[in-house]
Formats: structure tokens, C-alpha cells, sequence
């Protein structure tokens, strides 16, 4: 009820109507400019947002990874020491005496890297296996020990298959540890680990390049989702729920800087190569919107003051706007364009006068007009079907026979027979039904009697392979669509080239409907040869019935797209020396379709 008391008056007059569209041309621009102009303001800024931020958080794991190359360098600052290659190799028949000097000059050189790692390198630990001996270094102790059982830091390397890896520090999260393992060089047979505590405030400088905007979250995660660390916590924005689907969207992405747009926050990130870690910043969408209130306050505001002004002004111009188009509204009633009524003569001598006489007259001649073009259309339509199919009838009777009657002299009597029974069916195939549709199942079984008739004449020089969709074989197909084909494929392909011959035959469902491809190994086609090829079965289908000298071809192109409308048709690709591939593209369409009784009726 309370719909139509609304919509009434606006449909019912149009002075209501006109006030209506005058009041919103002038208020929607406003409302869309306002809007346009707000979303444009985000969409800079966001722009802005995103860009910079890529940059930074580029730059940033460039930073991180330099730092841990650093921490890398320092532990191949003991790997490459000549000490511990002689320790490893050649301690084993020396005296006690070398072997606890050889021992003191690798802690001495693990005492010299730990100096120059300043305040940041905590500790070093490094294991050998074969010898079961552990060196720790750290501002507490210098050590040499036989440890009861395997360290952490040996069964990490071993059980994750990794040369290097970084780890958390379970006893203190502001600190990670960095492993690598120590490997023979002749055979990189794994010999044992060397190990680096580090503190996280060594990437802290490095970090600082994200802090541009406020109630922003930063933090390094491990390859398995887990937060190795986060500078300052406590000014954090993100909660630990949120946090854990942010690293799980992260699964996902590929190496690289990129980012996550949510509903409520960005989400940067960057691969720290090749440490497998995860450097990611979070920024609320909150602080892009901000921007774009501003505007939309404003915009409501003048959005709400030009409304007013434009009621005012509308309704004053509809009452004086709307006084002669009522009137005509009142002398067009009556008017019918399928209802052929005389022209009435009209009272007004002014421009809407002569406007109403003239619509009359119009309406007239449109009723006419489109009796005349739709008769027309449809004679056309069935004079060219009835054209192509009679064309193509002697084109293929000439070849068959032509085929039949050398076949004759060197066959014996029984093959004589199984090829006229052959020729027997297609001829029945030929003229039987007035329909000009038929079964993808009745044009194989044609093109397999006519396949017959070829392999008598030219085994076992050729080979013939179908591999047909089930699902398709009751699929309708303009009639001597596949043989004309197969037939241009004997003609102008395989009867040029020496050697064997290879037909396929391929009928599969594809998104447009039904794909046909026909395959051959002849001799193919030239670049200019087949330009011409495909051009003129890309034309109308009036314009192409005897053009060229492959009319089977192009007549098939023509039924096709006569029946089935210009987005099917045939397509040609062709290498010289190689072969031809014939794409017959048609819709999925069976007997009862509407379609297909347009179709029928239609021919």
C-alpha cells in the first residue's frame, strides 16, 4: 500500500516527474562528485600508503639480510680457520699435547669473533660429532666439554636437513639463535654445528625504516607461522587472535615483498632470503579512511543546502515545462504501432501539433517497414541454406564416384561390394530428410563409410584414429559437415606428400560447446595460403559460397554460422611440412532444444 501511494503520483503525472529529475540532476552530481572526490582522497591515499610502504619493507629485508649475512660471515670466520680444519682432519694419532693446542687456538678464534660481534653476539657454541666435543664461548665462560648427550643445537641441523638455520631461544624471546652445520669440504659430509646467540635489538636499527605511520604493528616470523620477534610489544595493536590469522593468510603468498588488503588492515610483507623468515607490518584501515571524512562532511553539507535551492527551482520550472507536453500526451493516446488506424487530423497548428501528425505517420510506415523486412529476411535466410545445400551434394558425389570407379579395376568382387554398400549408405545419407540437421553420430558413421572406401584404396599407407566424447554424439551438426573436411584434407594434404598418412579425428565438450578437430599430415599450407584460407572464413556467410578453390570448406563455415550464429565456425592452422589442424566449433545443442527447433524449422 505504501508503495503505490508513492509511485502513483510519479507515474501518473509528469510535472511530479519532472520535479523528480530536476531535483536529483542537480543533487546527485553533487552526491556523486562528493562521493567521487571522497573515495579518489582514499584511493590516493592508499596508493600512497601502499607504495611507500612496499618501498620500506623492500629496503628493510634488504637491511635484515645484509645483518645476517654479517652474523653468516662470522661464523665462516671460524668454518674457514685453519685450526679447526687441522683438528678436524688431522688430530687423531697426535699427542695429547697438539690436540689441547689445537683445541686453545679454536676457542682462541672463537674468542675473537665473539669481540667483533660488539654488544649484540651473546654467545657461540660449536659441536663436532665425531669427536663429541662441545666449545662455548659467551661473557661467562671460555670451555672446551664432552657433553652426556647430543646438544639441541646438533639435533636441529640433522632433523631438519638444513645447512643453516634460525631458531628461537626458548629460554629468552629477546634473543635467536642462528645454526649452521660444519661439513667436510671433499664430501659435505655433515661433521657438526656451530651455533650464535644473538640479540634480536641487532635488527632494530634496520626496523626503524617501517616506523612511518601511527598504530602500526611490525614483526619477524619464522617458515612455520610462528613470531620470532616483535619490537616494542607494548605498542602493539594487534591482538594474538588477530595476529594468527594474519600469518595465516601469509601460508599463501609467495616470496617477495607484497601485500594483503582486508577489511579492516594492510598487511606488508617481505621474504628475508634465504633465512626463510617472514618480515611483516600491519597498518589499520582506519588510518586510511580518516582521510576521506573530512570531505564527506563537507559534502553532505553543501549536498543538503543545493537540494533546497533545486526543490525550489524545480517545481517552478516543471509547472511551466509540463503544460504543452501534457497536452500532446493527451492527443497521442489512441496511437498503436501494430493497430493501423488513419492519421487523425490534429487542432494544433504550433510545433506539437505538427509533432502529433507526424508521429501518426511514422508509426505507420515503421508497421509497414517491418513487415517488409522481416519477409525479406527470411527469404534470404532460407535461399541461402537451400543454396549451400544443394552445392555441396555435387562437389562430394564427384569425388566419391571419381573414387569408386578407379577402385573398380584393380578390387576384388567381394571389396567391389563392402565399397558399394559403402557408397550405398552415403548416398541414402545424402538425400534422405528435408532436415539440414543431423547427429554427430550420423556424420561419424557417414564419414566412416566414406573413411571405408579411402583405406581400401590407399592401406596400409594410412592410418585413421576417432576419439569422440560419448556425451556428445547426440549433438547436432549441420548435414556433410565431417566429410567435406576429411575430404579437403585427402585433396590438398595427404595426396602431395609421400610416406605414411595419419588422419585423427577428435570430438570433445569444451565452454562454447562442442569442439571438433580433424587432423592430417600432409603437406600443409604456406603463410599466404593460409591468410587467405583464414580470412575468407572469417567473412559473412553471404560472401563466401564460391570463393576460393576450397569450397568444402567454406561451405561448412557457412552452414555453420547461418545456423548457429557468427561465434561458430571453422578455424584453420597449418605448418608446411607438418600438417593441417581443421577446428570445427559448434554449440551443445540435442533434439528438443529450443535452439534446434528454431533451427530445423528455420531450413
Amino acid at each position: 500500500m505504501l508503495y503505490r501511494w508513492f509511485i502513483l503520483p510519479f507515474r501518473r503525472s509528469i510535472r511530479n516527474k519532472l520535479i523528480l529529475i530536476m531535483i536529483l540532476i542537480s543533487v546527485v552530481p553533487l552526491i556523486v562528485v562528493t562521493v567521487l572526490s571522497t573515495e579518489n582522497t582514499r584511493k590516493s591515499m592508499e596508493s600512497e600508503v601502499i607504495q611507500s610502504n612496499i618501498t620500506r619493507i623492500t629496503w628493510t629485508g634488504g637491511y635484515l639480510e645484509e645483518k645476517f649475512i654479517q652474523l653468516n660471515n662470522l661464523i665462516y670466520t671460524i668454518l674457514i680457520s685453519n685450526t679447526l680444519d687441522e683438528y678436524i682432519n688431522k688430530m687423531d694419532g697426535s699427542t695429547l699435547s697438539n690436540q689441547f693446542n689445537a683445541q686453545r687456538s679454536i676457542i682462541d678464534t672463537m674468542t675473537s669473533v665473539y669481540y667483533s660481534g660488539n654488544n649484540h653476539l651473546l654467545g657461540i657454541q660449536l659441536y663436532l660429532k665425531e669427536k663429541n666435543k662441545l666449545f662455548t664461548i659467551n661473557s661467562m665462560q671460555k670451555q672446551i666439554s664432552t657433553p652426556p648427550e647430543v646438544p639441541a643445537m646438533w639435533s636441529e641441523v640433522t632433523s631438519s636437513g638444513m645447512n643453516f638455520m634460525i631458531t628461537s631461544n626458548e629460554s629468552d624471546p629477546s634473543k635467536f639463535n642462528l645454526i649452521r652445520s660444519v661439513n667436510r669440504f671433499e664430501n659435505k659430509e655433515l661433521l657438526g654445528s656451530i651455533l650464535l646467540e644473538v640479540k634480536w635489538q641487532m635488527m632494530d636499527s634496520a626496523l626503524e625504516l617501517l616506523r612511518s605511520e601511527p598504530n602500526y604493528s611490525v614483526f619477524i616470523a619464522d617458515r612455520d607461522g610462528q613470531i620470532m620477534y616483535m619490537p616494542d610489544p607494548a605498542n602493539q595493536n594487534e591482538t594474538p587472535e588477530r595476529i594468527a590469522n594474519v600469518l595465516k593468510k601469509l601460508g599463501n603468498t609467495d616470496s617477495g615483498p607484497g601485500y594483503i588488503q582486508t577489511k579492516d588492515s594492510y598487511i606488508f610483507y617481505n621474504t628475508v632470503e634465504p633465512w626463510n623468515l617472514k618480515l611483516v607490518k600491519i597498518i589499520p584501515a582506519e588510518y586510511i579512511n580518516q582521510s576521506a571524512r573530512t570531505n564527506l562532511n563537507y559534502g553532505l553539507i553543501v549536498g543538503i543546502i543545493s537540494a533546497g535551492v533545486s526543490l525550489l527551482i524545480a517545481v517552478i520550472l516543471a509547472w511551466s515545462t509540463s503544460k504543452p507536453i501534457v497536452s500532446l500526451a493527451k492527443s497521442m493516446r489512441g496511437i498503436s504501432i501494430i493497430q493501423d488506424r488513419e492519421p487523425p487530423v490534429s487542432k494544433r497548428i504550433d510545433e506539437l501539433g505538427f509533432l502529433e501528425f507526424k508521429l501518426y505517420n511514422m508509426s505507420h510506415r515503421l508497421r509497414e517497414y517491418i513487415k517488409t523486412e522481416y519477409s525479406m529476411n527470411l527469404e534470404k535466410k532460407t535461399a541461402q541454406l537451400k543454396a549451400l545445400q544443394s552445392q555441396i551434394n555435387p562437389h562430394f558425389l564427384q569425388n566419391t564416384l571419381q573414387l569408386i570407379g578407379g577402385l573398380a579395376f584393380s578390387s576384388k568382387p567381394e571389396e567391389i561390394n563392402e565399397l558399394i554398400r559403402s557408397l550405398s549408405h552415403m548416398f541414402r545419407y545424402v538425400v534422405r530428410g528435408p532436415n539440414d540437421l543431423a547427429t554427430i553420430q550420423a556424420e561419424l558413421d557417414h564419414l566412416n563409410n566414406y573413411m571405408h572406401i579411402q583405406m581400401q584404396r590407399f592401406s596400409p599407407r594410412i592410418s585413421y584414429e576417432i576419439e569422440c566424447d560419448p556425451e556428445t554424439l547426440n549433438c547436432r551438426i549441420p548435414k556433410l559437415t565431417l566429410q567435406p573436411i576429411v575430404e579437403n584434407a585427402f585433396q590438398h594434404g595427404l595426396d602431395k606428400k609421400p610416406g605414411d598418412w595419419r588422419l585423427k579425428l577428435q570430438v570433445q565438450q569444451n565452454q562454447q560447446g562442442v569442439n571438433i578437430l580433424v587432423e592430417d599430415n600432409g603437406v600443409g599450407m604456406n603463410a599466404a595460403a593460409l591468410k587467405e584460407l583464414q580470412t575468407s572464413l572469417r567473412r559473412e556467410t553471404d560472401q563466401i559460397w564460391t570463393s576460393g578453390d576450397r569450397i568444402g570448406m567454406n561451405n561448412v563455415a557457412s552452414r555453420i554460422k547461418m545456423h548457429f550464429g557468427l561465434q561458430y565456425g571453422v578455424s584453420v592452422e597449418s605448418e608446411p611440412g607438418v600438417g593441417t589442424r581443421v577446428s570445427i566449433q559448434i554449440p551443445m545443442t540435442k533434439e528438443g532444444d529450443s535452439s534446434y527447433d528454431q533451427n530445423v524449422n528455420r531450413g
